[in-house]
């Protein structure tokens, strides 16, 4: 895992041009504008109309439908859909439902006043959520099918930058759109944007999915293990257990499987990993209002100049793994976000000033950017391609899980401390993952050094 082929520089750079690596940015875009849209940029809107922090902090639980996505995957990597899937293919069609119920819950949204109707808006965010969540599934699924485990990083950093431009057009782009026009047009025009990541999905291939030895031996084994646990059942129900077991059971045996008992230490490291920046990001955008940022502000400081700075840390890390593996950038992206979070706590007590506002931005979007580059490589060299969409969703879900639950009592501890002890807290939850990120890097020494010793 730590390893990596010898690349050359060269070899390294042009692995960019790559026509899936290119459409990775394109999928990355449909994945990442509903994000903010259930999340900071809707606290800004809810704030905006007057809520308080205590209720916006609330808000942050909808952003578990990201977290518990792992219940339904099972069904996103084998259910078939009637029209699309025999069009589309697996991966695709599915990616197709999610980007439509994003468009239609955005579509809703926009007809809402939330000082009118707080109740649906939070049912509308509920379904932008699971349906984004449920595209997230799919995509995942196809970019760590599409290509060969050394082009994983590559593949990450391309998903990362379209998932960053989309960050850009659903916060800053939302907020100039609120500033200029306002909330209600904003969200109608988000939910238009989702065409680009439909358009995307019509034009990339679908991947091969079991066409490796290690896939066909799991399904062998799968198989093997059937015949075993239900020797009598025939028919309609023997297909039905089959598939569930299937579905549901072998995905996570074959992960304990293959990792053993250090698996418990993998999965709480994951969980660990997002725990500090996920636990700040929600009360972010009511920081700046409260310092006495203007939204046009908050647009082109904090949303703009940041996502050139993201882009940069994803680009860098790209490179990185391809070059030197997976788990140095790992740690190096892992102190970083936990330290960029102190920088937080300082503009805290600083006057509201643009280029305080600028630096702390431009800090926290690199690490950023480069932390979860790393992150999508290691969790993507995890899976068993026969499982994508269910272990990667365990993954994805583990990792964001324990942030969001946190996080819905940001604004308690926002209200009750204030906003500099808030962000201290949260660079101390930074810590457990870079010590967890040092006990893998381990664990890849010892276990590279027995595979070089004689038998």
């Amino acid at each position: 895992m730590e390893g990596s082929k010898d690349f050359s520089w060269r070899e390294v750079l042009t692995v960019y041009s790559r026509r899936e690596v290119i459409a990775m940015a394109f999928l990355g875009f449909g994945g990442g504008l509903p994000y903010l849209l259930v999340f900071s940029t809707l606290t800004a809107w809810l704030r905006d109309v007057g809520l308080s922090r205590s209720a916006i902090g609330f808000f942050a639980w909808i952003g578990l439908m990201y977290s518990i996505k792992v219940l339904w995957a099972p069904v996103v990597d084998r259910m078939r859909l009637r029209g699309l899937t025999d069009r589309f293919g697996q991966r695709r069609g599915w990616m197709l439902l999610g980007q439509g119920g994003v468009m239609l819950g955005l579509v809703g949204m926009s007809m809402v006043a939330p000082a009118d109707n707080l109740v649906a808006v939070a049912i509308l965010a509920l379904i932008v959520a699971f349906s984004s969540a449920t595209q997230d599934i799919a995509i995942d699924a196809f970019r760590i099918e599409a290509m060969a485990d050394e082009y994983q990083g590559a593949m990450s950093a391309s998903y990362i930058f379209g998932y960053r431009v989309a960050l850009l057009a659903a916060g800053a782009g939302a907020l100039f759109l609120a500033d200029l026009v306002n909330w209600n047009v904003s969200y109608l025009i988000m939910a238009a944007l989702m065409l680009v990541a439909v358009v995307a999905v019509l034009f990339v291939a679908e991947p091969p999915r079991h066409d490796s030895v290690g896939v066909n031996q799991s399904l062998e084994v799968e198989s093997a293990s059937m015949d075993r646990v239900l020797p009598h059942m025939r028919g309609r129900a023997r297909e039905l257990a089959t598939w569930f077991v299937g579905a549901m059971v072998f995905p996570f045996v074959d992960f304990f499987q293959r990792n053993g008992r250090f698996a418990i230490v993998v999965l709480l490291f994951i969980a660990v990993f997002r725990l500090s920046d996920i636990s700040m990001g929600v009360m972010a955008n009511p920081f700046y209002l409260d310092l006495g940022f203007t939204k046009t502000e908050i647009a082109g400081v904090a949303k703009a100049f940041g996502f050139f700075m993201s882009i940069a840390g994803s680009f860098i890390c790209g490179l990185a793994v391809v070059r030197w593996g997976i788990l140095s950038p790992l740690l190096a992206g892992a102190v970083a976000v936990a330290a960029t979070n102190l920088l937080f706590a300082l503009l805290a007590v600083v006057d509201a000033d643009l280029r305080w506002l600028a630096l702390v931005i431009s800090a926290d979007n690199l690490s950023g950017g480069f932390a979860a580059t790393a992150f999508v490589a290691y969790l993507s060299s995890l899976t068993n391609r026969a499982y994508t969409a269910t272990q990667y969703a365990l993954f994805s879900s583990l990792m964001t899980l324990p942030g969001k639950f946190v996080s819905g009592f940001s604004g308690l501890v926002v209200d009750s401390e204030g906003y500099a002890t808030f962000f201290v807290v949260a660079a101390a939850m930074g810590v457990p993952a870079i010590v967890l990120v040092v006990v893998l890097m381990h664990r890849a020494r010892v276990t590279a050094s027995t595979d070089r010793s004689p038998a």
